[in-house]
């Protein structure tokens, strides 16, 4: 144990913003960490020595934390991990090769590989062609356990980048909502298509209405807690980054989304990785609607994880689009001390703001 926490350690540290300036004493005054203190995609404590391991080129503790998904149906959790695993085994594929041969059957090692085809597919310019080939690997992983929704999360990736048409994609779509009605990956999967797919009405992209008449029903009909409870804020995402100007949305309804993950955010336990791309979505959101003492309560809860989401959409270097923004929000917000020394501060909105962990 001794060693492996050793070796995450260093996993971490290769992870941490290179910066050689020296701690601003404003950060502090904030209530934020140092630059230098700040890490990127963080993993959580059970992911840590999965990908310490395979690092080392060992599959065994990946293939037990997804065994262990599985067995307790974890289903958010299991769709995080497959994602860093197999976004890890697109750099550094030794160890699930070895997997793969080891074990060719395995539905975990199949999930990983179906996320990693997929993923790769999205990432070439003959996408649709490559997404199509990858048909029979996201069956095979459907198949690996009829429980699991998140091979149907991969098929929604999948059908939103190879044109597929509406009726095939709702069908898909019922499959996962079978499995876990309130499963966060395959709304978000669902809003995606919303967003950028063929529209049922006019034959071309779909409507940003439609997306957040689609968000915010899904968001109230989640269970309290619920990450799909943050599903208006990836459509108020969608329309500050993709708004053409064809479909105007209220600005109340931009603010009730950040409202909406605002109170969600404050469920989760601050400086936590679990929910910190969460955080550094509302981030971004609050700063476009100039919400800044909601953007610097929200950077206070967040810590030092920053997340290659969103900031990765406008820049090749997230962690320093990441600290760029979070300078901004500092210069920006009003004049206030930490929350935890000063008390919290309130909403924007009115109400108070709560961190979740005091």
């Amino acid at each position: 144990m001794v060693g492996t926490m050793a070796s995450l350690r260093a996993f971490l540290r290769a992870t941490r913003a290179e910066r050689n300036t020296p701690p601003s004493p404003r950060l502090a005054t904030a209530g934020l960490p140092a630059d230098d203190e700040v890490l990127l995609d963080a993993p959580d404590a059970r992911l840590g020595p999965a990908l310490v391991a395979a690092g080392r080129g060992e599959y065994g503790a990946a293939a037990e934390l997804l065994s262990a998904t599985r067995a307790t149906a974890e289903w958010e959790n299991r769709d995080r991990y497959v994602i860093r695993l197999a976004a890890f085994a697109h750099s550094r594929a030794e160890w699930f090769t070895s997997w793969r041969s080891a074990a060719p059957h395995d539905p975990d090692a199949l999930l990983v590989g179906a996320e990693l085809a997929v993923t790769r597919a999205w990432a070439s310019p003959a996408r649709a062609e490559l997404l199509h080939q990858t048909g029979p690997l996201v069956e095979a992983a459907a198949a690996g356990d009829p429980r699991d929704p998140v091979p149907w999360r991969i098929a929604l990736d999948r059908a939103r980048g190879s044109d597929t048409g509406h009726g095939e994609f709702e069908d898909l779509w019922g499959e996962a909502v079978r499995r876990s009605p309130h499963h966060y990956g395959c709304h978000v999967a669902a809003l995606q298509y919303l967003s950028t797919g063929p529209s049922r009405s006019s034959g071309g992209r779909g409507s940003h209405r439609e997306c957040f008449d689609f968000a915010e029903w899904a968001a109230q009909d989640a269970p309290l807690g619920s990450l799909v409870q943050a599903l208006p804020l990836h459509a108020a995402f969608a329309r500050l980054t993709e708004g053409d100007g064809r479909t105007a949305v209220d600005r109340a309804r931009l603010d009730a989304a950040a409202d909406t993950a605002i109170a969600l955010s404050a469920t989760h336990p601050a400086a936590d990785p679990g929910p910190a791309e969460l955080r550094n979505l509302l981030t971004y959101v609050l700063i476009r609607l100039e919400r800044w003492q909601d953007a610097l309560l929200q950077l206070r809860l967040t810590g030092p994880y920053a997340t290659s989401f969103p900031w990765d959409r406008f820049s090749d270097d997230p962690l320093g689009r990441f600290l760029e923004a979070r300078e901004e929000v500092r210069r920006s917000a009003p004049a206030t001390r930490c929350a935890a020394c000063a008390g919290h501060p309130r909403s924007e909105h009115g109400g108070r703001a709560h961190s979740g962990d005091h």
